[in-house]
């Protein structure tokens, strides 16, 4: 069995699904490759021969979306509980779990509006859609299906996150009353380094 490094709190089940997250967002953004590079999976031939701006557009595109699944793992690894010492002005520090928190719920909310959004807009029939056989169809339909995962997982993790370090700083407040027990990253945890 394959070994996922996380610290030794995180549950495995949140683990793996955060490592899923970037497998979800990789098919799409494949696909979205395969266009621009010209690759049948349209009948278009239009869209074979994209400008350079709208090539860039949809290459950014799917380069920010396999970023932001990679930061899904931040929910489960050492940095993100404790800021990489390489940041300026907050390496060292503890994030603060409701900011991270909020950010991915922020991240859920706006997976679903998007999500939403594209479901509204093809059963209304909105802009010119995408001229496919059906073998196409259903490659464009593998590939963009996995990402209704996305949501579900970024939650998951982000709930299993929360509960995990609040309960931590929850347990850990009342041990040790010195002030270096304040800058201690864990009572009796490995060092963040050992997790990276």
């Amino acid at each position: 069995m394959t070994k996922i490094k996380a610290p030794p709190d995180v549950p495995r089940w949140a683990a793996l699904a955060a490592h899923a997250v970037p497998l979800v967002t990789l098919p799409s953004g494949l696909w979205r490759l395969a266009l621009v590079a010209g690759l049948p999976v349209t009948q278009d031939a239009e869209l074979g021969a994209m400008g350079f701006w709208v090539s860039a557009y949809v290459v950014s595109l799917s380069v920010v979306s396999e970023l932001l699944a990679f930061l899904t793992l931040g929910l489960v690894r050492s940095w993100g509980e404790v800021f990489p010492r390489w940041m300026p002005f907050l390496g060292g520090r503890r994030v603060n779990p409701a900011a991270a928190t909020a950010a991915a719920f922020a991240g859920v909310a706006g997976l679903c509006a998007i999500a939403g959004w594209g479901v509204y807009a093809s059963y209304a029939d909105l802009g010119p859609g995408i001229p496919a056989s059906p073998a196409q169809e259903a490659l464009l339909i593998a590939c963009y299906a996995p990402l209704l995962a996305w949501p579900v997982l970024v939650a998951a993790v982000a709930a299993s996150y929360y509960r995990r370090r609040t309960r931590a700083a929850g347990s850990g407040s009342g041990s040790g009353s010195g002030s270096g027990s304040v800058r201690q990253y864990g009572a009796g945890r490995p060092s963040a380094s050992s997790w990276v």
